[in-house]
């Protein structure tokens, strides 16, 4: 503890934003670029060194966020990124896209504003990269066993990379054209630009590991055939079989999953397009769902010019403070957050009816209705008490040219005949059933991340990948010393 008094003297201060005239005509990451280094260090200061620090509870990786906070205070670089390496494998992914749950159980929260975790993180991971902190650790000796993995989202890189460490031979197999998984085309550029995620996959070929893009495992390559060559395989495919709303009207012409939508817009910012298909230039863009998918459409809408864009949200708006009754510290509670996006979305304005910033709360959809050439122009709504009831006399309308449905993901897709091919059991919610170890009913099948957990946070996909590698290691080796942060049971922290 560098500071004892830190949380007593120095107030909290965040990662600036570029101003939101200036961001929202790029797709460059948002914040400020080299104003976090100049701050952390007192920010690190705040952190109180607690007896029992429950931001370690909170995190399902289990960083170690009192040790690294010290060494940031003391400037001592090199032992703060090995410290937080030891647990996280991409702290520059968690440090941009994680909500933070570490923070919403920081001691200091109980009654003050937390310590900036999240972004002392970031600063860490990427002051180890400008240091040279992070070469690749390819293994001393090979075992001998082979390991298919197959998604490149984070729960597959980072299961990739530990068994990798570990000495098996691991190839990635992903069905898009590159490596990434939904952080490739899912995450917008203005959250985190895919630079980061290249130097990783650079990282992990010097390695050793090895990748296989444009291959869908079950279309392109049996499960047979590659349960044939190799010794293990991990599914790490993600929950991408999206939630649809059946509401009348929904077959008109400009009505679109937030994940076709997203993909084209980083395929742009790939190169691969000039401009999106999608695009919402001049239109009137409608974004159901109010989750982080939600807030990456509005953001990408308006950059991308849209006339007005508005989210509608089917919960009450929360309120400014953590109900303690509902949802005492340390638990992450439900209270109002502005986004980059929103932010953007309240400065210029883009949805005038909107209760707050672009969003509009407690509101379901009843209908679509078009014109005569069958494309969507209005979306009916209404107004819903907690029970998700209609209240009466709130029905309202809004001019809808582009609706992005946003209402999240049930599990794996099941389109590519992998599920089928493997006779894999799920449960009723549509994942993939898993024992205590990992282990699908298919021997030598294991399953890890939104596959088999659900639609969950980055952090946690890192934590099933570490943790399902440690399975795996034992289940070829008989013993296993990589860590095992999460258990399949584990759930986030909750009352």
């Amino acid at each position: 503890m560098a500071d004892p008094k830190g949380f007593m003297t120095t107030p909290r201060q965040e990662w600036a934003r570029r101003p939101v005239e200036e961001r929202v005509r790029d797709w460059d990451e948002v914040y400020v670029p080299g104003a976090l280094l100049p701050i952390i260090s007192k920010q690190a200061d705040r952190c109180m060194d607690c007896g029992v620090p429950f931001c370690h509870d909170a995190c399902p990786l289990g960083n170690l966020i009192p040790e690294w906070n010290d060494l940031v205070s003391r400037e001592d670089w090199k032992a703060a990124s090995e410290r937080l390496h030891a647990t996280n494998n991409f702290p520059e992914f968690t440090g941009r896209l994680c909500p933070a749950p570490c923070e919403a159980g920081c001691v200091l929260a109980i009654n003050q504003p937390a310590v900036t975790i999240k972004n002392v993180e970031c600063a860490i991971a990427d002051r180890a990269w400008e240091e040279g902190f992070t070469p690749a650790r390819p293994p001393e000796r090979l075992s001998g066993r082979t390991v298919a993995v197959v998604g490149s989202g984070p729960t597959g890189l980072a299961a990739a990379q530990q068994l990798t460490r570990a000495g098996h031979t691991v190839a990635v197999f992903e069905k898009d054209d590159r490596i990434g998984g939904l952080m490739r085309y899912g995450i917008p550029e203005f959250k985190m630009e895919k630079r980061h995620l290249e130097r990783r996959i650079a990282q992990m070929l010097a390695e050793g590991t090895k990748f296989r893009a444009s291959t869908a495992v079950g279309r392109d390559i049996s499960a047979a055939d590659l349960r044939a060559r190799y010794d293990a395989v991990v599914l790490a495919t993600g929950a991408t079989a999206w939630r649809e709303l059946p509401a009348p009207g929904r077959e008109l012409h400009g009505i679109h999953q937030a994940m076709v939508y997203l993909p084209l817009s980083n395929r742009v910012c790939e190169g691969d397009l000039e401009v999106s298909p999608l695009s919402a230039a001049g239109k009137h863009v409608v974004i159901v769902g109010g989750g982080d998918t939600g807030a990456d459409c509005l953001g990408t809408a308006v950059r991308q010019g849209a006339a007005s864009v508005t989210q509608l949200d089917i919960y009450a708006q929360p309120g400014a403070e953590r109900d303690e009754d509902v949802e005492p510290w340390p638990t992450y509670p439900k209270v109002y957050r502005l986004s980059a996006a929103h932010e953007e979305a309240r400065d210029l304005r883009t949805a005038p009816a909107a209760d707050a910033d672009a969003r509009l709360f407690a509101a379901s959809t009843l209908r679509f209705t078009g014109d005569a050439e069958g494309h969507v122009r209005e979306l009916h709504l209404v107004e819903v008490d907690a029970r998700r009831e209609p209240v009466p006399g709130t029905d309202r309308v809004l001019p809808a040219d582009l609706v992005l449905l946003a209402l999240g993901f049930n599990g794996p897709d099941q389109e590519d005949g992998l599920v089928d091919q493997l006779g894999l059991v799920l449960q009723p919610r549509g994942t993939i059933a898993r024992d205590d170890g990992f282990a699908t009913n298919v021997p030598g099948v294991f399953a890890a991340g939104d596959a088999a957990r659900g639609q969950s946070l980055i952090v946690w996909a890192i934590a099933e990948g570490r943790a399902v590698a440690a399975a795996v290691d034992r289940y070829l080796m008989g013993t296993s010393q990589l860590p095992a942060p999460v258990a399949p049971g584990d759930r986030p922290m909750r009352v």
